[in-house]
């Protein structure tokens, strides 16, 4: 097939449904389907691929790719790149990586919600299924498993990691006040976060409020083979998401490196977690220090989530989750 992928957003931003649309993209071109992507991010560099993207494309040049395409494939609803493709009459589906949710009234969120009732439309979680008034098929996200694994040169020699951005709805506060409730009962694990952004400067100061210096270290930010490997050292994740997460790829990431993960019960992140975690109240520091200290102290609990580990992945593999997408692709087209 020639497939066309409409990402608004693609390499080299960072995020889960950038990550998802590489992979895909990747996946569908190994499986000998055309494969173009088409974006509004601007050009980051070189970027080997065995696909083609075609950045900031004018409207002539896009309706050009339109009459080559079988089928398109959007990366939630986007509606710049929407309506092109229903002016060029393609056959489309859209991957849903969002809810489109905003505060308050949004004339946008609410169309972006109806065009659900009409698109032949992909859940990325069971939760995102529930919470869109449209019809589909749920198939959840994947994870860049050729870096994200094991290492038999890397011992387990750390506690606790969290990886993400440094903003408050990632919960990082709750995190510290968890690590705080720890040492009360004499429990002091050490805690890497990995990861950057506009709370920095407020969270260096909360750790210092809280005694945890000798505890926490912030380690800025890693990508690519070098994260991977850095989380294998440690026994736990932690992913303390106080907003709904639609799924949560950074779970199977360190789920594949070795963890157990403690995440926030909202949303789809439970889904990403499956057996081989714990869920808590989202922005109860207390439940998240009592998860944490179960984890800690208990090998035997510890060893009884990891043995889920290698089934939960293999139902996340590229190669599964590209052949779903395919399925839905194929029967629209």
């Amino acid at each position: 097939m020639q497939i066309l992928i409409y990402s608004h957003a693609f390499w080299p931003n960072v995020g889960g449904l950038e990550t998802m649309m590489e992979i895909l993209a990747e996946e569908f071109a190994a499986a000998g389907n055309q494969v173009t992507v088409v974006t509004q991010t601007a050009n980051g560099g070189s970027h080997a691929a065995n696909y083609q993207v075609v950045r900031q494309p004018g409207l002539t040049a896009f309706l050009g790719l339109l009459r080559r395409t079988d089928v398109c494939l959007c990366a939630s609803v986007s509606l710049r790149g929407l309506w092109p493709i229903i002016l060029a009459r393609r056959p489309f589906a859209i991957s849903h990586q969002t809810l489109y949710d905003s505060p308050g009234f949004s004339p946008i969120a609410e169309l972006k919600k109806a065009v659900t009732r009409f698109s032949t439309n992909i859940f990325n979680s069971e939760s995102v299924s529930r919470q869109l008034p449209g019809r589909g098929i749920t198939i959840p996200n994947t994870y860049r498993s050729e870096i994200f694994r094991e290492f038999g040169d890397v011992p387990k020699d750390l506690d606790i990691v969290f990886v993400g951005r440094l903003v408050s709805e990632k919960g990082v506060t709750d995190l510290l006040d968890a690590m705080s409730y720890l040492g009360k009962v004499a429990v002091r694990p050490r805690l890497s976060i990995v990861g950057n952004g506009p709370e920095y400067q407020a969270l260096v100061t909360r750790v210092g409020e809280l005694g945890l210096r000798k505890q926490v270290d912030f380690m800025g930010v890693k990508r690519g083979v070098e994260l991977a490997r850095f989380i294998a050292r440690h026994r736990i994740m932690v992913v303390p998401s106080r907003w709904v997460e639609t799924f949560g790829i950074v779970a199977l990431e360190g789920i594949a490196c070795g963890c157990v993960v403690v995440g926030t019960d909202r949303g789809g992140l439970p889904e990403a977690i499956g057996s081989c975690g714990i869920t808590v109240p989202a922005a109860n520091g207390k439940a998240l220090a009592e998860g944490m200290k179960s984890l800690l102290e208990n090998d035997e609990l510890w060893s009884r989530y990891r043995s889920s580990a290698a089934l939960h992945l293999a139902r996340h593999s590229r190669s599964a989750i590209a052949r779903c997408y395919l399925q839905v692709l194929a029967g629209v087209a």
